[in-house]
């Protein structure tokens, strides 16, 4: 496993290249350029930063922040002064937080681990997932996270996540996919790419397109290439593939259930009211019986 300043990682464990390796594992985009792309252009928004300081002020730290990527509501948590460690299946997404929490002056506690195979020395007090559920594994394998997340809280503790339903979509056409008549096919051409410029100079584009849709699993598969542009050259290029689990609300509460949390409510995005039926996005809280 390659090793950074500030990521810890268990002895013996296999390495996150081997895990994505294979097929019976997660299957996820967020290496390399992607990695460089979100250190560099992806920000907290301030309502869901309040949010999870919010939920982290309510059941307590230490505080854990699975799927952290490369810092983005981390690294402001830490610098307002809370207890917050970080979980990520790159070790290129953490590499990143580690660099960016030294340029602040902080050292910030990072474990490259899946959700599924969860295993920490210390139980925290909050557990938060910020759009990240459901990605890059299978279906068991998000049950046996919850299970997994559920052990490693505190009694008392909560477990907070965010969630995009299947209708939830900003793009209409995704959910009249669902129909045989409006599935088309997968995948198609690649869409125009979002080119933005780097620190140094450099470019990154992004293009992102569907390449397989299942109803009767609600799976679908995603499909990322980056580009690296230099003086107006195509320097590097990266091609990786998402999966994406699509659960609706009732599946999420009775997999919480089954985990053995007690307490579970559903919210708007970020709102702390409970959910309605026009809420694409929710947010679910989940408290440890104490």
């Amino acid at each position: 496993m390659r090793q950074w300043a500030g990521i810890h990682g268990r002895p013996g464990s296999p390495s996150v290249l081997q895990t994505v390796a294979s097929m019976d594992e997660p299957q996820t985009w967020h290496y390399g350029l992607m990695a460089r792309w979100w250190a560099e252009f992806n920000t907290a928004e301030p309502q869901e930063l309040a949010y999870y300081r919010a939920a982290i002020e309510r059941f307590g730290q230490p505080a854990l922040d699975l799927g952290c990527g490369a810092g983005r509501l981390m690294l402001p948590l830490l610098a307002d002064g809370l207890d917050v460690d970080g979980v990520d299946i790159s070790s290129d997404m953490l590499a990143q937080a580690a660099e960016l929490g030294a340029r602040q002056g902080m050292k910030p506690r990072l474990y490259p681990q899946t959700f599924h195979e969860l295993d920490l020395e210390r139980r925290y007090r909050t557990i938060y997932i910020c759009d990240s559920f459901g990605l890059g594994g299978y279906r068991q394998q998000d049950r046996q996270a919850l299970r997994r997340i559920f052990e490693q809280l505190e009694p008392g503790g909560g477990l907070v996540f965010s969630y995009d339903l299947p209708y939830g979509e900003i793009d209409p056409n995704e959910w009249a996919r669902w129909l045989p008549a409006h599935r088309g096919a997968h995948p198609g051409g690649w869409p125009k790419g979002n080119r933005r410029q780097l620190a140094d100079g450099d470019e990154l584009e992004l293009s992102v397109r569907a390449s397989d849709f299942d109803p009767l699993l609600q799976r679908r598969t995603l499909e990322m290439r980056l580009r690296l542009w230099r003086a107006g050259r195509v320097v590097a290029e990266e091609e990786r593939q998402l999966h994406e689990n699509l659960y609706f609300a009732q599946e999420i509460l009775l997999m919480l259930e089954d985990a053995g949390f007690g307490d579970v409510a559903m919210e708007g995005r970020y709102t702390g009211i409970p959910a309605t039926p026009d809420d694409g996005t929710l947010v679910f809280v989940a408290q440890h019986p104490v």
